[in-house]
């Protein structure tokens, strides 16, 4: 789909994502580098900035819309997003997963009344092929997790929007890479605000379509999936969001299931934090390339919500995603109360985020 993002895309998602989401905080992490800052997503209240898209698409429904409802096609954090968003403005939501969703993010879905979809099939390219069938026939409105302008804008115009206004000479932005979205929103940010920020976009060697597209100039727009921590960033990617990759200018890096798991490790132990896999990869990627003094280099940490049994596993020191898949009974954190819908004010650091991780998890995820 070939679409632009405009200013009135950037100025209406930030009053639906300001009245419903959470402003999150922006800490340092000296651990990983001088001028590392992280903006902790992890914060949001579906535990991952997901919840930003879904609120800017589904708030930009026209009433006609709106009462025909919606539906999403996700690996988690998306769907849980989209279900909160809908909730929220009173329309109804399905939401299509593959069968390796994380139960954490297929929980945390239905408890926000959302009907979940679960395929038969792994892997986030099947769950959207029958969401899109499924919507066909019957009006309602496909909500992409990433080839929508509303959702971009959500999704990377408001969080970024929120770090320009948290701190000055912001030199390069390290996020994860999934179909695309929330780099294309960041992006939008930077040129919109005149700023000249570097991107680094991150993902597992698992599923690397964006970053093989770009270096080989042809779409993925699928890619069959892989075993990885990361599922969030599994799946192909379209055209559009290419050849919006490619005018950004973003850097493109692969990092290995190993190392993702090594960080979140590193998550847990320096920076008191619990990060799933896909918020994993670009702190796997600085911890093997810090930056230079300078400007600040800013980290997404996209989400914090895995399934218990796989985080004991890579806290324990598995680093193979298909064994930690395995090892155990699917044990999940105690899920937290519906919070309010009123934003609340700013956290003033990273510590005490693993315990609140511990009891509040609820989803996963970059792209999906």
């Amino acid at each position: 789909m070939s679409w632009t993002i405009e200013a009135a895309h950037l100025q209406e998602a930030s009053r639906a994502v300001g009245a419903h989401a959470l402003r999150t905080a922006l800490v340092p992490a000296p651990q990983l580098g001088p001028n590392v800052w992280l903006k902790l997503e992890t914060e949001q209240r579906t535990g991952s900035f997901k919840v930003r898209g879904a609120l800017a698409r589904l708030a930009a429904l026209t009433p006609e819309e709106r009462a025909k409802g919606v539906v999403a096609a996700s690996a988690g954090n998306h769907g849980l997003g989209v279900a909160f968003a809908a909730k929220t403005l009173g329309i109804e939501a399905r939401v299509f997963v593959p069968r390796d969703a994380p139960m954490v993010k297929r929980e945390g879905i239905a408890r926000h009344g959302a009907r979940v979809e679960v395929m038969d099939e792994p892997g986030y390219d099947a769950a959207e092929q029958r969401a899109r069938a499924a919507v066909a026939n019957t009006g309602e409105v496909f909500v992409s997790p990433y080839d929508d302008p509303w959702v971009a804008a959500g999704n990377g115009g408001t969080l970024a929007a929120e770090v320009f206004d948290q701190l000055t000479d912001v030199g390069a932005f390290v996020l994860p890479v999934g179909g695309g979205g929330l780099l294309a929103g960041i992006a939008a940010a930077i040129r919109h605000q005149g700023e000249s920020t570097e991107l680094i976009g991150v993902q597992s060697e698992s599923s690397p379509a964006m970053t093989r597209s770009l270096a080989e100039g042809k779409a993925y727009e699928t890619w069959d999936p892989e075993p990885t921590f990361a599922e969030g960033l599994e799946g192909g990617v379209a055209a559009g969001s290419v050849e919006r990759a490619k005018a950004a200018g973003v850097q493109m890096h692969l990092v290995s299931e190993a190392a993702i798991a090594e960080a979140m490790r590193f998550a847990s132990a320096k920076l008191g934090l619990r990060v799933e896999g896909s918020a994993a990869a670009p702190i796997a990627h600085l911890m093997a390339n810090p930056p230079a003094p300078g400007s600040a280099t800013v980290v997404v940490v996209c989400g914090k919500n895995v399934d218990e049994r796989i985080w004991r596993a890579v806290m324990a020191g598995e680093s193979d995603p298909t064994r930690a898949r395995s090892a155990g009974p699917a044990m999940q954190p105690e899920p937290a109360a519906d919070v309010a819908e009123t934003p609340e004010s700013e956290s003033e650091s990273a510590s005490g985020s693993e315990s609140e991780s511990e009891s509040e998890s609820e989803s996963e995820s970059e792209d999906r």
